[in-house]
């Protein structure tokens, strides 16, 4: 997924392990024992805002792309199974599942007497219109055709081929089984499944208020099936929640979840000293040793399965010629932007697949062979001068380099571009001028750059892992005709071109490898290569450095900053006085 406006660059603990990492993630996530009692239930609200975003980008599940949304969705709406607070499938909505012996056919037996949050039975005739609602044209979703490519003539579809692939691609022998067919036999297919354009919508809010409309009705309790309920959603103020009584796991303690909305982040954590939240996702470098002072534990660093990286469209000059992205890539130190910009809370890395993920390549080097994350400035003006002199290129006709960004207000980002912006220009002699623009303007632009010789030339994304799996960073982001390869990898007519496609090749090929030891050496041949080919510059690996109320109870941090619909049974407001006044909402 996307990352969210909320959350800022810091990075991976170096001292967690792989197993740690997947299976209970580690650093700051525990706060000291709280010895208090539960806090009456007019206290138990909990507080936790959104920084950078005057607003939600989509409470849809099949438009959900970046973290802000989905955290939401993932309150209201729940699918056949998801991701636990360590990383590991479940069933969620299904009791059970089994695939075929070919590995094509997988059979889900939903949970017994399953309604939606306005009382009417979800059945698994629900769950085949989500999944084919959410790859019809009309929803124009941006995630369904990636995360449901492998379910058969999922392709169809959303190329408006076919009208529908209930009955082909998704079959119901009666309201308690759902079968998905698969196009291929794929040892990520669960995976995938747990992303949240699978999860299940209410058909009749969709026929009623529209695809567009619905997020304004979903206060009047209809829609949902997840822990919670839209209680109150006031566009560029707040969303309320409240727990969804017909929930069929376990109840939330909590008697509202309130997510207010703070258009600058750096903001949010003057509001959390203030009393004002119980959560600061986004804190100021020059703010983080006095945060981690604050009592009774209230500083947390889970680690991250997250990438910030820089992307070049392969298909605007001059980044059509790989010794010019190189070039780039090389001159820049992200050990400046690690310990001078982010003050060691984030790590430099070379790597598209990160640190504690299955298939990490401990060696990996950097472009044209460098292996210092420091970049390699005398190399990058070599190369510039040979991409110059290939492309026909003087210094007078060089293109104009814009870099566009969404800092949201937050500083430290936007001193690491400037940062990167004087290095380009002290090491290569070009003038990079920085557009920073409205976040969610931003997450519309840069997915259009897809075959697009008009789009955005140059920017700065990342990514988080939306499951366990090298495939999740590799193919996903890169193969021909993925909605995620925005800087248009073996999608162009460069001079290297031919050796995008094979490595687009080897990626398909591991995909679909059954030994697993084979399967990730041939990643790690696929993320060489696309490194060296500059498909990502990769800046830093990231860590969630966030504070929270110690009054707050029960909240487990992981690699992924989600919590699963059942965990919040767990979690409630203690008597503890270090505490957000919530009597605003009460």
């Amino acid at each position: 997924m996307q990352p969210d406006a909320k959350l800022v660059k810091n990075l991976l603990l170096s001292f967690c392990s792989l197993l740690m990492l997947l299976l209970v993630g580690c650093g700051g996530g525990s706060a000291a024992p709280n010895t208090t009692s539960k806090a009456d239930a007019n206290k138990q609200i909990l507080i936790l805002p959104l920084g950078g975003s005057r607003d939600l980008k989509t409470i849809d599940p099949a438009l959900s792309t970046d973290a802000g949304s989905i955290g939401a969705i993932n309150l209201v709406f729940t699918g056949l199974v998801q991701l636990d607070d360590k990383l590991q499938v479940r069933d969620q909505m299904a009791a059970s599942h089994a695939v075929s012996p070919d590995g094509l056919r997988w059979t889900f037996k939903l949970r017994p007497n399953l309604t939606f949050s306005d009382g009417k039975p979800l059945t698994s005739a629900d769950v085949a219109y989500s999944i084919d609602r959410a790859l019809q044209p009309a929803v124009k979703s941006g995630v369904a055709p990636i995360y449901l490519a492998l379910i058969k003539d999922a392709d169809k579809l959303t190329a408006g081929k076919i009208k529908t692939i209930i009955g082909d691609g998704i079959l119901t022998p009666d309201p308690d089984t759902v079968v998905i067919i698969t196009t291929k036999k794929a040892p990520y297919f669960l995976d995938a499944l747990t992303y949240s354009c699978s999860y299940v919508i209410e058909k009749s809010i969709i026929e009623q208020y529209g695809n567009t409309g619905f997020a304004d009705h979903l206060s009047q309790g209809i829609g949902g099936d997840g822990p919670f309920v839209v209680s109150k959603y006031e566009h560029g103020k707040e969303i309320e929640f409240v727990p969804n009584p017909r929930y069929y796991g376990p109840k939330p303690q909590l008697k509202k979840i309130v997510i207010p909305f703070y258009s600058e982040s750096d903001t949010v954590y003057r509001a959390y000293l203030a009393g004002q939240v119980d959560q600061a996702i986004y804190i100021p470098s020059a703010q983080i040793a006095a945060a981690k002072a604050l009592p009774q534990g209230q500083f947390h660093a889970p680690p991250q399965l997250w990438m910030s990286y820089y992307g070049m469209n392969y298909l605007i000059k001059p980044f059509d010629n790989i010794k010019i992205r190189q070039a780039f890539a090389l001159a820049i130190n992200k050990e400046t932007l690690a310990h001078d910009i982010y003050k060691d809370g984030a790590i430099a890395t070379n790597h598209i697949v990160p640190q504690g993920m299955p298939g990490y390549n401990a060696d990996l080097t950097g472009p044209a062979g460098v292996k210092s994350t420091a970049g390699d400035q005398a190399l990058a003006k070599q190369l510039f001068q040979e991409g110059m002199k290939e492309s026909g290129y003087t210094p007078a006709t060089f293109p104009p380099i814009t870099f566009t960004v969404s800092t949201n207000g937050r500083a430290d980002t936007r001193n690491e571009f400037q940062v990167d912006q004087q290095a380009w220009q002290s090491v290569l002699g070009v003038t990079v001028k920085i557009n920073d623009i409205d976040y969610n303007k931003f997450l519309s632009d840069i997915p259009a750059n897809v075959n697009n010789p008009n789009g955005v030339q140059m920017y700065a994304w990342g990514w988080i892992a939306d499951y366990p799996d090298p495939q999740d960073w590799l193919t996903l982001q890169f193969d021909k005709g993925v909605p995620n390869n925005t800087t248009n990898y073996g999608q162009n007519k460069s001079a290297d071109a031919s050796q995008q496609q094979s490595t687009q090749t080897l990626m398909e090929q591991a995909d679909e490898t059954q030994d697993q030891a084979q399967r990730l050496n041939m990643y790690h041949q696929a993320e060489q290569q696309l490194v060296n080919d500059v498909a990502w510059i990769p800046t830093v690996q990231v860590t969630n450095v966030l504070v929270r109320k110690s009054c707050v109870v029960g909240m487990v941090d992981n690699a992924q900053s989600l919590i699963p619909p059942d965990d919040w049974t767990n979690v409630y407001i203690s008597t503890n006085t270090i505490c957000a006044n919530p009597s605003q909402y009460a």
